[in-house]
């Protein structure tokens, strides 16, 4: 029994934000939420309640049923139109992104909440018009129309044309160089910020014999795994586990991504491997590297030949330097420790060095002939290296002030 609800809390985790940041949530919760708020208005319009208010304030009461009926279609059509022309819009502003930026943020535009919520509005008031189209009935027995829904209807219609107000102004600036490069930087910084938040680098692993291999059940992106179920599975096996890659590496199937220090039982290590996240997207939340790589990869398209921003690479490369701040000074855990401070989990991530080479150097590559990309790059490190002396970055400083000369 406890295996199995071991099993069912281990799929609704591994599933849980593959359906939070599925575009469809947001605007489905609302969609209901405004069906049953359509059910609950028209039970009151028809209740005696409603129908005491109706007779108090005469001004309430429709008394022609094909009024309602126009009043209820209209505004459906015309938030249905609303909805196609306000994601029409969005449509090109991604294509736009696409085309002078990266594939790779087109991700965060399209899950963005406020789309989301946005829509979910726009399909709820159309939910909420046609059940309560539904809901008017002009029979032999008498009129019965939810005049009260109808006149909320009106209202919820309004502020839908406000929100289209506002979600015009919100998409055009969404879309900025700057807006995506801050975004991009604060969603990056506050998960290193939940990886590396020691003040000391910590020592290197002790010699340990990891003779003992577990592959990966599928080819995928490597973006960790589930920590309280594999330090739980380490403690009743007696085991240390070594993760051979860094979040964010691509992976095939049948690798050994695992070393085990001792032989384990086929059971464990499967279980083993089902800790493991291996999906086909990257994202920032499972690897905080990935938003250094989203910003390497936009300045290097801004400085393709047929962009040419330098002024985007040099956002870019700001957004780079102020991570590498925070970086520089705070190290991640290489072992996870259970409860009892028992290392059960040695784990590998990419060190300052490793993380600058690979995200810099490319642009440098790009754009070492550019003036503009020069004296940046130039100022940025002087200011760095003034701060945090390293060795590497001022070889590397040497280097460039050579060729800018």
């Amino acid at each position: 029994m406890n295996n199995l609800i071991g099993i069912i809390k281990f799929w609704i985790k591994h599933r849980y934000n593959r359906i939070v940041n599925s575009i469809a949530f947001y605007p489905a919760f609302i969609a209901f939420a405004f069906l049953i708020a359509s059910i609950l208005f028209i039970r009151f319009d028809f209740s005696e309640t409603g129908q005491t208010l109706k007779e108090e304030f005469e001004w309430l009461n429709l008394r022609d049923a094909s009024t309602a009926r126009n009043i209820i279609a209209v505004v459906a059509g015309g938030i249905l139109s609303l909805t196609v022309f306000s994601f029409s819009m969005v449509m090109i502003v991604l294509n736009q992104a696409a085309s002078q930026m990266s594939n790779r943020v087109l991700n965060k535009l399209i899950g963005n909440r406020f789309q989301q919520i946005v829509l979910g509005i726009y399909i709820g008031t159309i939910v909420f018009a046609l059940f309560l189209l539904t809901a008017v009935r002009d029979i032999n027995s008498g009129i019965f129309i939810p005049a009260i829904s109808t006149y909320i209807l009106i209202i919820i219609a309004i502020i839908d044309i406000f929100i289209f107000i506002y979600f015009l102004h919100y998409i055009t600036q969404s879309v900025k160089y700057e807006i995506i490069i801050k975004r991009i930087l604060t969603v990056t910084l506050h998960n290193m910020k939940g990886s590396c938040y020691l003040k000391k680098e910590p020592e290197a692993i002790t010699q340990i014999d990891f003779n003992y291999e577990i592959k990966t059940p599928k080819t995928g992106v490597y973006e960790g795994f589930d920590k309280d179920t594999l330090i739980d599975i380490c403690n009743k096996n007696d085991c240390k586990v070594s993760i051979l890659y860094s979040p964010g590496t691509f992976v095939f199937k049948e690798l050994a991504v695992i070393k085990v220090n001792k032989k384990i039982s086929d059971e464990a290590l499967k279980k083993i491997q089902k800790t493991l996240y291996l999906s086909q997207d990257e994202t920032i939340v499972g690897n905080f590297f990935y938003g250094f790589r989203q910003l390497t990869e936009i300045a290097i398209k801004a400085l393709s030949p047929g962009i040419n921003d330098p002024g985007t690479a040099s956002l870019a490369l700001r957004a780079l330097f102020e991570l590498f701040i925070y970086r520089v000074v705070y190290f991640p855990e290489n072992t996870i420790k259970d409860k009892n401070d028992k290392a059960c989990i040695y784990v590998k991530q990419p060190d300052f060095e490793t993380i600058f080479n690979m995200t810099v150097l490319p642009i440098w590559d790009y754009g070492k002939n550019d003036r503009i990309i020069q004296n940046e790059m130039h100022g940025l490190l002087e200011q760095f290296l003034s701060l945090h002396p390293n060795t590497e970055m001022e070889f590397f400083f040497k280097e460039i002030s050579k060729g800018s000369n």
